[in-house]
């Protein structure tokens, strides 16, 4: 990872918030040969004490079931909006171009679920997304039986606690306040994802260059 002591937020319930607002990760690891095994799947986080847990699920048989089943260590990537960011708009413009972004990076050991835990996963993950309708009719409990009898044997849930959380929120913080308007402007101007970003860099503007006292 980049990891540059200038692009990292310091609260961390700010990580932890991105996280839940960009639930569809990067799952990788590896067989115990190093082969790679990856896949990309939501996933919920669950806050027990302090200790952070990440929970989703994968099909059965696969290739990362398989990786993760002979090494369970994992590494789950949360990425948000991100976009070029061309020199021209620095006050200083001959200089390098570079890429906005922002990344969450969590390690820990995989631990797969009993079919009780699981089911219990479910119905949390369903409702989750469903933005807690329980009446809707893709909840676990409003499922036909007979299907998820069918559906729940062809995928396993899984748990890692986090044990290593890294991440790089770089916003152009490190550029002077003027190139900084400029970058988030254009930014704006171009909408889509770009624009997206652009919210995020307004947002942070005040944080990064603080309103000096008169």
């Amino acid at each position: 990872m980049y990891d540059v002591s200038e692009f990292k937020e310091q609260d961390q319930t700010i990580l932890f918030q991105f996280m839940e607002e960009y639930p569809f990760a990067f799952l990788t690891g590896s067989f115990l040969s190093g082969e790679a095994a990856a896949t990309q799947l939501p996933v919920i986080l669950e806050n027990r004490n302090g200790t952070i847990y990440l929970q989703g699920h994968i099909m059965r048989n696969s290739d990362h079931h398989q990786a993760f089943t002979e090494n369970p260590n994992a590494l789950l990537v949360f990425s948000g909006p991100h976009a070029y960011v061309s020199a021209t708009w620095y006050t200083q413009p001959q200089s390098a171009s570079t890429w906005n972004y922002m990344s969450v990076h969590a390690q820990g050991k995989m631990e797969f679920m009993s079919e009780e835990a699981f089911m219990t996963f479910m119905r949390k993950f369903t409702l989750k997304f469903e933005e807690n309708n329980t009446e809707s009719q893709t909840v676990l409990d409003q499922l036909p039986e007979s299907y998820v009898q069918k559906l729940m044997p062809a995928i396993i849930g899984f748990e890692m606690k986090v044990e290593h959380l890294k991440h790089v929120f770089k916003l152009s913080q490190n550029k002077d306040e003027a190139s900084y308007t400029t970058i988030q402007s254009n930014l704006a101007a171009k909408g889509g994802m770009e624009a997206l970003l652009a919210e995020v860099m307004q947002k942070k503007k005040s944080q990064f260059f603080p309103p000096q006292e008169q």
